[in-house]
């Protein structure tokens, strides 16, 4: 009974940081749409500012995964920052309907996921 109720903290400590870390992407994305509106950016810029909103919120996920787990801080902080990938990557599917792009930037795009939480977890 103790170990189901530990595992039922551990489930919503994850999601209530992956809640935070979402919702840290949808101000920044739509701060970035805003200004890709209003000042034209380049694809480019765009590209790169997508990148840095993804490692933004790995890592600040895995300081608050790290800091509420308390032990083994990077190994939490990877695990985030795949639980964040997986929800960024079926919502890809869903509203692509299927993946758009190549699998080396799907694949650089987890290991920036999980090197941002791992980081995150450490520096916790």
């Amino acid at each position: 009974m103790e170990r189901a109720e530990g595992n039922n903290k551990i489930v919503l400590k994850v999601l209530s940081t992956l809640l935070v870390m979402y919702i840290l992407t949808g101000a920044a994305l739509f701060l970035l749409a805003f200004l890709l509106y209003k000042m034209e950016l380049t694809e480019n810029i765009v590209t790169i500012g997508i990148m840095v909103i993804y490692v933004v919120s790995g890592l600040l996920g895995g300081i608050i995964i790290g800091k509420r787990m308390k032990t083994r801080r990077f190994l939490w902080g990877i695990l985030i920052g795949g639980a964040y990938f997986v929800v960024l990557l079926i919502g890809s599917l869903l509203m692509n309907q299927g993946i758009s792009g190549d699998g080396l930037h799907v694949g650089m795009t987890l290991i920036m996921c999980m090197g941002a939480g791992m980081i995150g977890g450490m520096i916790s």
